[in-house]
């Protein structure tokens, strides 16, 4: 099974929209129909391209509580199933109208009045504008909706798929509790832009980079999730890098792998345990990150012992000169804080004044 199906069956999983580009003939939609048959997912195909804009914003009837916008019968049948595949097909064929209306169907799932369930992906397919007859860039709101994936045509697997069969036997399938590990995920995103704030909005300026993949906050945060997502099955790098790649764009992608390469982040758990030997270097973006992944863990599972441990953690860090740093985290935990738990007076000393101002204590 080539990477990229792997990446499209890991973000279909992950429930994050996914547009597949790629020349016609290459197999986009003959695989997104055989991922829909092995996850046991109900399929609903829809031309994109020959569709008006109430296909998908809702046709408005008269009731009797006034005007509601009826859905499609296909946005039906994904809603009384509960789960299901919308295969959004030719969609840079469709013009800009369309690609208006599909706004709320690709990131809330929401067509004309009707929220779809969240177990419900959706899949689009397009051609390059200069391969698709009629083609338009699309625009920048709905492309970063996606997680962009570029279909290569591999040779190899075509031989082998045609004398063997079309297998995906192989397929990853995640966890129930894969998104335990969003949050943790969340803190790494968020301490990589700390480190390279720049990078969190770049709009191309490019007309044709617009309609790819490039770093919003939006694109960031379905990065965290697939990143999560990718860890649960233990993705090769490869398919991990095509995940956030077509995400936040190939240079962003190439800067955060880089960045992630470098760190070497003690395990919070071990560090809640035994705070007093927290050593934070002196790097303020691998500070940040420390700091971040144990208050994470610690709110994560909050008892009294946990809540302390994370106090002391938070003091060291003021100790080695990290104040900035420990008051963003220290609101984190304050937040979090439980009825029953007391305030450690000694390490809140520090952090009183900024709790106070915050409605925290």
């Amino acid at each position: 099974m080539s990477s990229t199906v792997c990446a499209l069956a890991i973000a279909v999983q992950a429930g994050i929209p996914v547009l597949t580009w790629g020349p016609p003939g290459v197999g986009k939609t003959a695989s997104i129909t055989k991922l829909a048959d092995v996850l046991e997912i109900p399929l609903e195909v829809v031309l994109a391209s020959i569709r008006e804009p109430s296909d998908f914003s809702g046709l408005p009837v008269i009731g009797e509580e006034g005007v509601r916008m009826e859905p499609p019968a296909w946005a039906y049948r994904l809603a009384r199933a509960g789960k299901g595949l919308l295969f959004l097909d030719e969609i840079s064929t469709a013009p800009p109208a369309v690609q208006s209306a599909l706004l709320r169907v690709v990131l809330e799932r929401v067509v004309g009045d009707l929220a779809l369930p969240a177990g419900v992906s959706v899949v689009a397919s397009a051609n390059p504008p200069e391969q698709a007859v009629g083609g338009w860039d699309l625009s920048a709101p709905l492309a970063n909706r996606f997680c962009h994936l570029f279909w290569a045509l591999d040779t190899f697997s075509w031989v082998n798929g045609m004398l063997s069969g079309w297998s995906m036997s192989d397929l990853p399938h995640l966890a129930s509790s894969w998104e335990d590990s969003v949050s943790e995920k969340e803190v790494l995103v968020a301490s990589f832009i700390r480190h390279r704030p720049h990078l969190l909005l770049q709009v191309p300026k490019d007309e044709a980079q617009v309609g790819k993949a490039w770093p919003s906050p939006r694109s960031w945060s379905m990065t965290a999730r697939l990143l999560a997502a990718a860890e649960t099955v233990r993705a090769e790098e490869d398919v991990v890098a095509s995940l956030i790649g077509g995400c936040i764009g190939e240079g962003a992608c190439l800067e955060f792998l880089s960045w992630r390469r470098e760190l070497d982040l003690p395990d919070p758990e071990e560090v809640l345990a035994n705070p007093a030997y927290l050593v934070l270097p002196d790097r303020g973006d691998l500070a940040f990150a420390i700091l971040s992944s144990v208050i994470n863990a610690a709110v994560g599972s909050l008892t009294e012992e946990r809540w302390s441990a994370a106090w002391c953690v938070l003091a060291r860090a003021l100790d080695s000169g990290k104040k900035d740093i420990a008051a963003v985290a220290a609101k984190k935990l304050a937040a979090a804080r439980k009825p029953e738990l007391s305030l450690p007076q000694n390490e809140l000393k520090e952090f009183a004044p900024l709790l106070q101002k915050g409605g925290l204590m």
